[in-house]
C-alpha cells in the first residue's frame, strides 16, 4: 500500500550505484523472512553511502506496510543531513528536536528523525507514538546510547548501520543487541571499482610512552596536549606537510583544542592558509569556515571532534592524524574523510603521526567484520595489548625534552634483535646509553646543562636496566645495581664528547 504524503519540494533523487541496490535488496528480504521484529546491522565503509541506503529503505518500508519509522543519530547537524537525504529520497519527515512539544494523531509525517536523548523525552511526554512505528534505523549504530531507546519500539524492526560494527564497550557487544550483521563492499572493492579514492599513506614513528589512557580506553585529552603541543611534535607537523600535503586541500585531526590552536599559530606564521574548528564554535562561525575551506585551494583545516562524522567534503585531498587512537572507529571515520571521488581525483594521501596503522592496520586493509562481530572479546584483546605495550614516560618528564621526537627504547625488542645478529648484549646498553645522551645534547647550550638534564632520566634509566635485566636472565641485586652506576657514567662521558664536538664545529664555522 502506497502512503500519499502532501507535496513537498524534494530534491533530485540520488542515483543508486549496483552494490547499493544490492544493500538494499538484501535488508528488506531478510525483514520479510518471518521475524516480526528482525534486528539487523549493515556494515558499510566510510563514503559509501549508507544515508542514500537507508533513505532508500525508509521509503520502500513505508509504501509496502504504511507504518512510521524512526532514524535515530547521535548528533543535531546529523539530523539536518539526515532529512535532506530522506527528502530528496521522497520521503516526507519531520526533525524531532528540542523546538518540537507536540505532533498531531493526525500529522502526515510517516517518518522522524532525531536525536537519542531528544526522542527519549519526547516518547516520555507521550508527544511520539511508539505503537505506530513498524522500522527504527539507527545511524552510526556502534553507539552504545542507542540501546536503551530500542525498548521502547517492541514491535518494530531495527536496521542499525556503522562502517565498523564493533563496539568500544567490551561488556556491550554489538552481538548482543542485533542478531545478524550484513556485509557491504569492502573498502577495496569500492576502491577498485571508482568508488573511493585510493589512499597513499605516510607514517612516522611517534614516541607515545607519555600519553595516557581515560576511563573510556582512548588517550586523555591532557597528555594528548602535551605531547603534540611539544616544538618537537609541531616541527614534525610541519615537516609531513611540506613533504607530502604541501598545496592539497588538507584536514588535521587533533585530540585537544590547545593542539589544535598550536597547530593554527604554527601554520599561519608559516604563512598557509589555514583555519580552526571544534565543538565549541558558534553555528555561524561554523558555516563561514567550511564555506571558505570548500572554495579556497589548498585550504587546511585543523579540528577537534567536529568532522568525524556528517562532514561531507570531497575535495579534500590529504588527511593527517596528528593524534593516537584506541578506537577503531575513529581511526576509520577520520580517514574516510578524504576518500569521497571526484572527477579528477583517484587518490589522497593518509600522514599518520599517532602509529595508528600500527594499532589497527592500513585504512584499505581487509579486515573480517563477521569474526569481529562474532568474537568482540577476541579484538579487543589485541587492541589492549597493542596499547598496553607503550611504556609510559611521565609527562613532566617528556616536558624537559621538547626537541627530543624519539624518547623510548625497546630494550627487549633490541636485544632479541642483537641475538639474532650474533651481537653481545652489552650493545644493546650502549644504543641506549647514546639515545639518552643525544636527547640531552640536543635540549640543552652547555655540557653543564646537559648533564644536569640527564639526572631527569634516572626513573627511566631504572626501568631500562630492570628490562635489560630480565633479558639476561637470573642476575644478582648488586650486578643490577652496577649496570645502573655503570650506565650512568657512560651516558656522562657520551654527554660531554657530544656537546665538546659540537662546541668545535660551531667554533670552526
Amino acid at each position: 500500500m502506497q502512503i500519499l504524503s502532501p507535496s513537498a519540494a524534494h530534491g533530485p533523487a540520488k542515483k543508486l550505484y549496483p552494490y547499493q541496490q544490492h544493500a538494499i535488496e538484501t535488508l528488506f528480504e531478510k525483514m520479510q523472512e518471518g521475524n516480526d521484529s528482525p534486528r539487523l546491522l549493515y556494515q558499510l565503509p566510510t563514503g559509501g553511502g549508507k544515508t542514500v541506503i537507508f533513505s532508500e529503505i525508509a521509503d520502500r518500508f513505508i509504501k509496502k506496510y504504511g507504518k512510521k519509522v524512526i532514524v535515530l543519530t547521535h548528533r543535531q547537524e546529523l539530523c539536518r543531513q539526515t532529512s535532506l537525504a530522506l527528502k530528496n529520497t521522497g520521503v516526507n519527515n519531520k526533525v524531532v528536536n528540542s523546538t518540537v512539544k507536540r505532533i498531531s494523531k493526525k500529522d502526515y509525517y510517516h517518518c522522524y528523525v532525531a536525536m537519542v536523548e531528544t526522542l527519549k523525552h519526547r516518547i516520555d511526554d507521550g508527544v511520539i507514538d511508539t505503537e505506530g512505528v513498524g522500522l527504527v534505523i539507527v545511524d552510526e549504530a556502534h553507539h552504545n546510547s542507542f540501546h536503551k531507546l530500542l525498548k521502547k519500539f517492541p514491535g518494530a524492526g531495527v536496521i542499525g548501520v556503522t562502517a565498523t560494527p564493533f563496539s568500544a564497550d567490551v561488556s556491550r557487544p554489538m552481538k548482543n543487541f542485533y542478531g545478524e550483521l550484513v556485509l557491504g563492499e569492502p573498502i577495496s572493492s569500492l576502491i577498485e571499482n571508482g568508488f573511493l579514492a585510493k589512499p597513499k599513506s605516510f607514517g612516522y614513528e611517534v614516541e607515545l610512552n607519555t600519553l595516557n589512557r581515560g576511563i573510556h580506553g582512548d588517550f586523555t585529552v591532557s597528555s594528548s596536549d602535551e605531547l603534540y603541543s611539544s616544538k618537537a611534535m609541531l616541527d614534525l607537523l610541519i615537516h609531513a606537510y611540506r613533504e607530502h600535503s604541501l598545496g592539497k586541500k588538507t584536514l588535521i585531526f587533533n585530540n585537544g583544542i590547545f593542539t589544535s590552536r598550536k597547530v593554527l599559530e604554527v601554520f599561519q606564521e608559516a604563512g598557509y592558509p589555514v583555519r580552526h574548528l571544534d565543538n565549541q564554535t558558534e553555528s555561524a562561525e561554523r558555516v563561514e569556515i567550511l564555506k571558505w575551506f570548500k572554495k579556497t585551494k589548498g585550504a587546511i583545516l585543523t579540528s577537534v571532534s567536529i568532522l568525524t562524522t556528517g562532514f561531507d567534503e570531497p575535495s579534500v585531498q590529504s588527511v593527517i592524524l596528528n593524534r593516537a587512537t584506541t578506537s577503531l572507529t575513529l581511526y576509520h571515520q577520520m580517514i574516510g574523510r578524504g576518500a569521497r571521488r571526484l572527477p579528477g581525483k583517484r587518490t589522497f594521501n593518509i600522514i599518520d603521526l599517532g602509529n595508528n596503522a600500527e594499532r589497527f592496520g592500513e585504512w584499505d586493509a581487509p579486515i573480517d567484520w563477521q569474526h569481529v562481530f562474532e568474537n568482540p572479546e577476541i579484538y579487543h584483546q589485541i587492541l589492549a595489548k597493542a596499547t598496553d605495550d607503550i611504556h609510559q614516560m611521565p609527562a613532566e618528564m617528556r616536558n624537559k625534552f621538547p626537541n627530543s621526537t624519539g624518547i623510548s627504547f625497546d630494550i627487549l625488542a633490541a636485544y632479541q634483535t642483537a641475538m639474532e645478529k650474533g651481537e653481545k648484549a652489552r650493545s644493546v646498553l650502549r644504543s641506549s646509553i647514546r639515545q639518552h645522551a643525544l636527547m640531552c645534547a640536543d635540549n640543552a647550550e652547555t655540557v653543564t646543562m646537559a648533564l644536569e638534564l640527564s639526572k631527569e632520566l634516572d626513573k627511566e634509566i631504572d626501568w631500562r636496566i630492570k628490562q635489560y635485566a630480565k633479558c639476561l636472565g637470573t642476575v644478582t641485586k648488586n650486578y643490577t645495581k652496577w649496570l645502573g652506576s655503570d650506565y650512568r657514567s657512560r651516558l656522562q662521558g657520551l654527554i660531554e664528547k657530544i656537546m665538546s664536538r659540537r662546541a668545535a664545529m660551531r667554533t670552526a664555522v
